[in-house]
């Protein structure tokens, strides 16, 4: 069931001040304060409906899942803006208003409102992760196990220049979201997906390639579902993740970090990369031993995230 609180008197990284953010979200499992807390950070596309009907991360959450709701309190909170709530007022106008800290400071506040002290986990998806990195960043005692899947502390060069591309797209487009996602979905799979999902089949009847069918498909269904504002916002938030922001030395804001933190990379990940990845493992480890490097292995790139459960499992079997 979707729950609202609201966020007084927040200012953004930049220093705008909004009087009120209406934060919706939705607890799955056990009920607060009954249980270990996990938080679970959406993805571009994805919102605080995380497991049970619908649910966009059945495959790792639920009643004998990975993630036991049966012995955990999960809570998902919606980045606002993302239209899933349906709160008008989260609706925004300026899509470059919030970057990825602002968001994470919006959940910590959150947090405070629930007063929810500890949680045992935080764990997101691609620009999700990105969030819990700048959670724990800003809130270094506040997480025991900070699960980063498919992500980076930082937004990379080749990850800006992709949302660039993205960006003028949804400004250009006469059909921006549906345009977009064709792209997207070039960079969240891999060639090697392509091959072995549709390997030139030809679909005689709509009279193109099936990769051809399939693209439009995820275009179509995208853009019945997400709205344009919701898609620049996000595309944003993914190009602006930095907890060094502000001049900060990496290892500096690491060290701060008492979390365990586990890196989940993907091989095939062509967005955010495993060769980032390791860098920043080794990185790490120069001033924490309390990090793990876990891959999965999959020709499915960044989606893999989505799609292969049983690895994703194995590798955080120790944390759950």
């Amino acid at each position: 069931m979707l729950q609202k609180i609201n966020i007084s008197n927040f200012t953004t990284v930049k220093g705008k001040g909004i009087d009120t953010i209406s934060l919706t979200y939705e607890v799955f499992g056990k009920q607060l304060f009954e249980a270990p807390v996990v938080l679970v950070n959406h993805a571009l596309t994805g919102n605080s409906r995380v497991c049970g009907q619908d649910g966009w991360w059945n495959g790792l959450i639920g009643k004998g899942k990975c993630i036991d709701t049966n012995h955990y309190t999960v809570l998902s909170f919606n980045i606002p803006g993302n239209g899933y709530d349906g709160v008008k007022e989260n609706l925004i106008d300026d899509y470059k208003m919030f970057n990825a800290r602002d968001i994470a400071n919006i959940f910590s506040k959150g947090l405070e409102v629930l007063k929810i002290e500890k949680l045992h986990a935080v764990i997101g998806g691609s620009v999700g992760g990105g969030i819990a990195w700048e959670l724990a960043a800003l809130k270094p005692n506040l997480i025991e196990h900070l699960i980063p899947v498919a992500c980076d502390w930082k937004s990379t060069d080749w990850l800006k220049a992709n949302c660039l591309v993205q960006e003028q797209i949804l400004l250009n487009s006469k059909n921006p979201v549906h345009d977009a996602r064709l792209h997207a979905m070039l960079i969240y799979r891999s060639p090697q997906s392509f091959k072995q999902k549709f390997n030139r089949t030809y679909n005689e009847e709509k009279n193109m390639f099936n990769i051809e069918s399939w693209l439009l498909h995820h275009g179509e269904k995208l853009n019945k579902r997400f709205t344009l504002s919701a898609y620049k916002e996000l595309n944003y938030i993914l190009a602006n993740i930095d907890i060094t922001e502000g001049g900060n030395d990496f290892l500096e804001v690491v060290k701060t970090i008492q979390s365990n933190i586990h890196l989940i990379s993907v091989d095939s990940d062509v967005f955010f990369t495993e060769t980032e990845d390791k860098i920043t493992y080794q990185e790490i480890r120069k001033v924490k031993q309390n990090v793990t490097h876990g891959i999965i292995n999959s020709v499915h790139g960044h989606d893999a995230f989505l799609i292969e459960f049983e690895q994703l499992s194995a590798l955080l079997k120790d944390v759950f």
